[in-house]
């Protein structure tokens, strides 16, 4: 497929960029500052504005999907959303947080007591991103989010998928970023999650 990986020199971007290369995709890897944006086979790298939605939707015209992998509080979801459609790209995937999945029926993550202060605005805008996205009637969207720990890790190929619960553990609540993106080009090559969300973990 011809898909447009917006945010492609991030953590989990650049481990999204190299699953989809070794599974022989074309890439236009998005970034503010292109020359960041890891070499992989098939990729091309573009610098953009994502603030500047008639210049994005330009770049992101002719894919068969987008990929957007950029912070919440960086970006604007009316900007994103809006190039994406002006775009006419048949799917929109975002990755999400762990902030907005349920903990016990009624409760996310992120209301949580002992949830970090840190994360709490960025994971408020991730809740409020997805909020928007099940308000769009036109989009084909999916919004992966990852577990309560998110880091740097190995690529396993094997874990669990869930819907909008927090999936756990004994040990924990855990994935990894190169299983993560394993999970979301799975995803991109066989959709079962159309306008929906769901998470991965061990």
């Amino acid at each position: 497929m011809r898909i447009a990986l917006i945010g492609a020199s991030g953590a989990v971007g650049s481990r999204i960029l190299a699953e989809l290369a070794r599974r022989g995709h074309a890439v236009t890897a998005i970034a503010r500052h292109p020359e960041r944006i890891p070499a992989a086979p098939g990729a091309t790298p573009v610098g953009a504005d994502l603030f500047d939605t008639e210049a994005l939707a330009a770049t992101l015209k002719g894919h068969d999907a987008v990929v957007s992998s950029v912070m919440f509080l960086d970006s604007d979801p009316e900007a994103l959303i809006a190039a994406v459609k002006a775009a006419g790209a048949p799917r929109y995937l975002v990755v999400g947080g762990a902030g907005s999945l349920n903990v016990a029926p009624g409760v996310r993550l992120l209301d949580a007591s002992d949830f970090p202060a840190a994360y709490k605005d960025e994971a408020t805008a991730g809740a409020a991103f997805i909020d928007r996205l099940k308000a769009e009637p036109d989009l084909d969207w999916t919004f992966l989010s990852p577990s309560a720990e998110f880091g740097p890790g190995e690529r396993t190929g094997v874990f669990r998928l869930g819907g909008d619960d927090l999936l756990t553990t004994a040990s924990g609540s855990s994935i990894s970023y190169e299983d993560f993106a394993v999970a979301l080009a799975d995803e991109l090559e066989r959709p079962a999650h159309s306008r929906a969300r769901f998470t991965v973990g061990y």
